[in-house]
């Protein structure tokens, strides 16, 4: 589903985060990312998301050389991946409400008239009453916000979806909930899934297996 080759990655040129990354990830298989604050976990889910172009190195996805990144790369594999940021308030729109926040993908990718029936079935199943879809992300918890970025990630029912230390900000029963999703929407569609995070009990109990930072990268 997903190879990542040799990445290497930076917000900065020349003085990169991620040193020569390589990592592989099957179709359908769910794989836990260990590794400190600071180390590079989440440049490199931007890479595997397409967002961030690395310096170096090949993206595969889904047997497909990557060659265009955020925009720039073609709609047909954008919408292959699913991402859920660790913090969704820098990862939301404060002027959109729920609704819209959740259909934003579709309306990007010129499926707007879908979101009637998409929406409401998706914000249902990830714990988001009807009460809550017109309220903006300064009106709602952490939780709340980050059970819309969930649904958000899924609107377009991706192959991968990409956890950036997705439960990080969140208490013990939202994990709870917000993992049950991702596994449901796994178990009815065989997506593959990128954890990333740096709790070994919560990502050895969600994911097949799991590797630590350490054994991806070149020292």
């Amino acid at each position: 589903m997903l190879e990542l080759r040799g990445i290497t990655a930076g917000h900065e040129r020349g003085a990169p985060v991620v040193r020569d990354a390589h990592l592989v990830l099957e179709a359908g298989e769910s794989l836990g990312l260990l590794g400190p604050s600071g180390c590079g976990k989440s440049t490199l889910a931007r890479v595997a998301a397409l967002l961030h172009r690395p310096e170096r190195g090949t993206v595969v996805l889904g047997g497909r050389t990557v060659t265009g990144f955020r925009h720039r790369a073609p709609r047909a594999l954008r919408v292959r991946v699913g991402l859920v940021f660790q913090q969704p308030r820098l990862s939301s729109d404060p002027r959109l409400t729920l609704r819209d926040l959740v259909a934003e993908p579709l309306r990007a990718t010129g499926r707007r008239g879908e979101a009637a029936a998409i929406v409401p079935e998706l914000t249902r199943r990830v714990g988001l009453g009807a009460d809550l879809l017109v309220r903006r992300p300064h009106e709602v918890s952490d939780g709340q916000l980050q059970r819309a970025c969930l649904a958000r990630a899924l609107v377009l029912r991706p192959s991968l979806l990409v956890c950036d230390e997705m439960t990080a900000m969140l208490d013990a029963s939202t994990t709870a909930a917000l993992v049950a999703v991702v596994e449901e929407y796994r178990a009815e569609t065989g997506a593959a899934l990128l954890a990333v995070g740096h709790d070994p009990v919560l990502l050895g109990r969600w994911c097949d297996r799991t590797t630590h930072w350490d054994e991806i990268v070149k020292h």
